[in-house]
């Protein structure tokens, strides 16, 4: 063995006796581990043995071992379907309606709350804002069904008083997109807006000392400094968003939809929902969720290959 070729081993050797080190000297830390490693390894990666099914004809009372192999064929179905198509335009207009009206509203909410020198008032308001995450969206949707009811509901009452129609919103296609957007931002924006929150605690006060030294106002401050100090944030967070492209809310719209709104309401969630209990379609309910969570995985990685080249900041 060479000089250089010794040289590397012990260099290795040496790295790994730290690297031993290291975990012996925080045995316990890594031993808290366990718990989590074990609920991940239950509950996330042995189900996924389950996704067998769609490459089958899967068959409740054979199981797994005792259905038919079909290769391909529940996907080249689900690429055929007209009506899975539909439900993919959904999708991704309900998504893309959320990112481009719901994503920016956090971070001008935490942009605002930051300005607000009155603790109380600023406190006053995050709790208020942040209510609204806690209650689930069967009480929402039965919320919203009372107000906007058609047949005594605050706001159609309203229109009946300014002399207009009622409006059945939850059975009105056209309206249904909006309905699902508007309800899902009133529930979700103040929540969201603490991560933004956080993001601006984290930056040094002393850049808006020197920049208020240096004669900059409360708008400059706020363009100049916290708004690119949440830059990390707000890259890492519209990722994730985009990740999640093909999950326009499924609980929310399996609570406010109904057979007259599937035109336009129907998403993957739903769609997956109805065909594999309703229908009792395993196997291509299934294709259809790992078509999901294929085309989730693939945007996450395309999302940050280009925040990595554009914007030089990425999850890895």
């Amino acid at each position: 063995m060479s000089r250089r070729n010794r040289g590397e081993a012990s260099l290795q050797r040496g790295a790994g006796g730290r690297r031993w080190r290291l975990i012996r000297g925080n045995l316990d830390m890594y031993l808290l581990l366990i718990p989590g490693v074990i609920f991940l390894l239950l509950f996330k990666y042995a189900p996924m043995y389950g996704i067998v099914i769609a490459f089958q004809d899967f068959n409740i009372f054979g199981g797994i071992s005792g259905s038919e192999w079909v290769g391909l064929s529940q996907f080249e179905k689900l690429i055929r379907s007209d009506e899975f198509l539909q439900v993919l335009v959904n999708t991704l207009l309900i998504s893309l309606y959320k990112i481009t009206f719901l994503f920016p509203i956090p971070i001008v909410i935490a942009l605002m709350l930051n300005e607000v020198r009155r603790m109380f008032f600023k406190r006053t308001i995050q709790t208020i804002i942040y209510l609204p995450h806690f209650l689930s969206w069967v009480i929402i949707s039965g919320l919203f069904m009372n107000i906007l009811s058609p047949t005594g509901g605050i706001v159609n009452e309203f229109i009946r008083a300014i002399g207009g129609e009622p409006i059945s919103f939850f059975t009105d296609n056209d309206l249904f997109r909006s309905l699902v957007v508007f309800t899902a931002g009133w529930k979700e924006i103040g929540w969201n807006a603490i991560v933004f929150i956080a993001a601006i605690a984290g930056i040094e006060q002393e850049q808006y000392e020197a920049a208020a030294i240096d004669g900059a106002g409360r708008l400059r401050q706020m363009w100049s400094i916290s708004l690119p100090g949440m830059l990390p944030t707000i890259v890492l967070m519209f990722i994730l968003r985009i990740g999640s492209l093909l999950e326009a809310g499924t609980e929310q719209i399996l609570t406010m939809y109904n057979p007259l709104v599937y035109e336009n309401g129907d998403v993957i969630g739903t769609y997956v929902y109805r065909m594999g209990l309703g229908q009792q379609d395993y196997s291509f309910s299934t294709a259809v969720g790992l078509f999901n969570s294929a085309v989730g995985f693939l945007l996450i990685v395309i999302g940050n290959m280009l925040s990595r080249k554009f914007l030089h900041r990425s999850i890895w």
